[in-house]
């Protein structure tokens, strides 16, 4: 047996596609059969990086403490947080893994009850294995069209929260998903403008200090960012798909002034937009 074949066996790990949606982006997933004390980190993560245990044993080292897993089970590491994670000697483990960021991300892992202060995935049966099912799914899919694998992603982020045993009861929250969502459904129709977080708040029927704080505490953002991302987001698809100026795309996703815009975009994406569209754009 030739040696990649042999890590085939062992390891396999896929990086997503370039392409960026508002509710789950995929960064990169895979699975890895762990020899005896292999050790990843201490390490930071950009993103939300979940690993689920299929065999075997280990132990996360996060935030100062340090927790023991087995099968069944998986543990959070949240972008920002330095993290190590270590196999068994005698039982080391096998998991799959996925990183990921997006909208409908930290809403999932909020109903999960998992975040960086609990970051262990614990199901309340231990008959449950359609997370490890999809997980797995995405691996073996990972050269299909990145709106299929989102879509995989979406559910099993919902298996997530459904199973958890720490899950937050839905209706504990319906009040301010309302008011969330309302607030959602403004910044996407009035994007384009140059829109203040108070007109945003005003939409909602809340003042812009409870409306700041709850938007942070669901999402795990501020509402600023949550629009600058979503400008940036659109204004890449208009990069990626259209042969509009740079300037008309800036007015697009409402910043008046080329030079703000072009800024702001470096900050999010590392590279300027005409780079960007250089790189990206899909040729028809």
């Amino acid at each position: 047996m030739t040696n990649q074949k042999q890590e085939d066996k062992k390891y396999r790990f896929h990086v997503a596609q370039d392409d960026l949606f508002i509710d789950l982006n995929l960064y990169q997933f895979g699975w890895e059969h762990c020899d005896s004390l292999h050790q990843f980190g201490p390490a930071i993560r950009n993103h939300f990086l979940f690993h689920y245990v299929i065999q075997g044993k280990g132990r996360l080292e996060i935030n100062g403490q340090t927790y023991m897993l087995k099968a069944g089970q998986g543990f959070l590491i949240c972008p920002g947080q330095i993290s190590s994670y270590f196999a068994d000697l005698e039982d080391p483990w096998f998991y799959a893994w996925i990183e990921f960021d997006g909208l409908r991300a930290r809403q999932s892992l909020t109903l999960a009850g998992i975040s960086e202060t609990q970051p262990i995935y614990i199901p309340k049966s231990n008959s449950n294995h359609r997370v490890e099912e999809y997980l797995l799914q995405i691996v073996k899919d990972a050269e299909k069209p990145t709106l299929y694998l989102t879509g995989l992603g979406m559910i099993l982020l919902n298996e997530i929260a459904e199973t958890s045993k720490s899950a937050v009861h839905y209706e504990k929250k319906k009040i301010r998903d309302f008011y969330m969502r309302e607030a959602i459904n403004y910044i996407q129709a009035n994007y384009n403008r140059d829109i203040s977080i108070e007109e945003i708040a005003d939409s909602s029927g809340l003042n812009r200090s409870y409306f700041s704080r709850i938007f942070k505490e669901t999402f795990n953002q501020s509402p600023q960012k949550f629009l600058l991302q979503y400008r940036m987001n659109k204004a890449s698809e208009l990069l990626r798909q259209t042969q509009m100026s740079i300037s008309d795309i800036a007015t697009s996703v409402g910043y008046e002034n080329q030079l703000h815009f072009s800024r702001a975009f470096k900050n999010t994406y590392g590279t300027s937009p005409s780079n960007y569209r250089n790189t990206h754009l899909i040729k028809t």
